[in-house]
């Protein structure tokens, strides 16, 4: 006898197939980048040999239709604020937003700016914030584990609240922009 304690009932057969799936999409991570001013420029680096982020699961995809994770870097002017939003509609669902550094958190040095974005939380639901300025691809790997953690866990359901909430977001996105011009695509 190894130990008293009885073995544990996996539960039932979609809490199982739940746990299987969360595992599979936490160690396949497809991402696309929307990156403004000196935002982007430590994404690079993930690619080289050194940190070689594709050693766990992490890829980089041209288009938002191929991925599932949309790394914000850099600080958000309100004609930019269209952009994203077009990009992470274009996702399919489950989707998960990382924010890279000050800027997304609190605007960065441009924190008093009026043209700029304060709290990139009020328009999209962001998974998992990275602190720097900029932050470093160890920052970035980190990141990354800490929302490969949260999707494993089933906690990663941002996606879900944005749905849930669309009309406090889409409120608080047409307050920024003026001319909404955009299809509702998901709306």
């Amino acid at each position: 006898m190894y130990c008293n304690q009885p073995p544990k009932k996996p539960g039932d057969k979609k809490e199982v197939l739940q746990k299987i799936t969360n595992m599979a999409r936490a160690n396949s991570l497809w991402v696309t980048a929307y990156g403004t001013g000196c935002g982007s420029i430590e994404l690079r680096p993930l690619g080289t040999s050194r940190f070689d982020m594709e050693r766990f699961g992490i890829a980089m995809r041209p288009t938002p239709r191929q991925a599932d994770v949309l790394i914000i870097s850099g600080y958000l002017a309100t004609k930019t604020l269209k952009r994203v939003i077009r990009v992470y509609e274009q996702i399919q669902d489950p989707k998960y937003i990382m924010a890279l550094g000050s800027c997304t958190i609190n605007g960065g040095m441009y924190f008093d700016s009026y043209n700029t974005l304060n709290v990139l939380d009020k328009y999209l639901p962001v998974d998992v914030y990275v602190m720097g300025c900029m932050p470093r691809p160890e920052a970035i790997i980190d990141g990354f584990s800490l929302l490969m953690k949260k999707i494993k866990e089933g906690r990663a359901v941002g996606w879900k609240h944005y749905r849930e909430n669309l009309d406090y977001y889409r409120e608080n996105q047409k307050q920024i922009i003026k001319n909404w011009d955009l299809p509702d695509y998901n709306w």
